[in-house]
């Protein structure tokens, strides 16, 4: 009779703990502990400022690139306007040395032009490995954006406009025109007369 009681005991007290919600593992999920509530949402805080800062830095790192970029290029500009403007202060020296050379023709000064060539050529060739070009003139078209014509000489034995003779030496310096080239310019009247007929017709 006792052990009947005690299974009736056994039973109900099983019954009791199956109907109690604490007891019930779906009933823990739906409605997590305070403890679990506070893990949840600190990690939720902890996620979002990771993204912001995640955010934040790669702003920061392409605000420094730029910064970079911008300050790279600034001081190839400054290096650049540097070497052009020493460069024009060098121009009238490579103009002295061309005056020399020219001046002196008879085979007595074969020695001294010959030494004057190659300074001059060493002067240039530095002054070329930043940039420096010099205009080609004589037997070329005339062009107004590198060269000046300082006279127009009448002739049947060149094209009309084409270049005769360089006066003085121009230069480019990377693709910006330093100084024109001075020149003298034919003036052929046969193609005088042909331009004058195919403007009008």
């Amino acid at each position: 009779m006792n052990r009947r009681n005690n299974s009736e005991k056994d039973q109900r007290l099983a019954a009791d703990e199956a109907a109690d919600p604490k007891n019930d593992p779906a009933s823990g999920e739906d409605n997590p502990s305070p403890l679990e509530t506070a893990v949840n949402r600190e990690i939720e805080r902890l996620v979002a400022e990771k993204l912001d800062l995640k955010n934040t830095l790669q702003r920061l790192q392409a605000d420094f690139d730029n910064y970079r970029k911008r300050i790279d290029r600034e001081r190839h500009q400054d290096r650049h306007r540097g070497a052009e403007a020493l460069i024009e202060h060098l121009l009238p020296i490579l103009d002295g040395f061309d005056r020399a050379i020219s001046a002196h023709r008879d085979a007595a000064h074969d020695e001294f032009r010959k030494g004057v060539q190659l300074i001059r050529k060493q002067l240039f060739d530095v002054l070329a490995k930043q940039g420096l070009e010099k205009i080609e003139t004589e037997g070329k078209p005339f062009d107004p954006n590198f060269h000046h014509a300082i006279e127009h000489v009448k002739t049947v034995e060149k094209p009309d406009g084409a270049v005769l003779e360089e006066l003085q030496a121009g230069y480019v310096f990377h693709g910006k025109v330093l100084r024109p080239a001075m020149v003298r310019v034919a003036s052929n009247p046969e193609g005088e007369e042909a331009a004058s007929n195919s403007r009008a017709n």
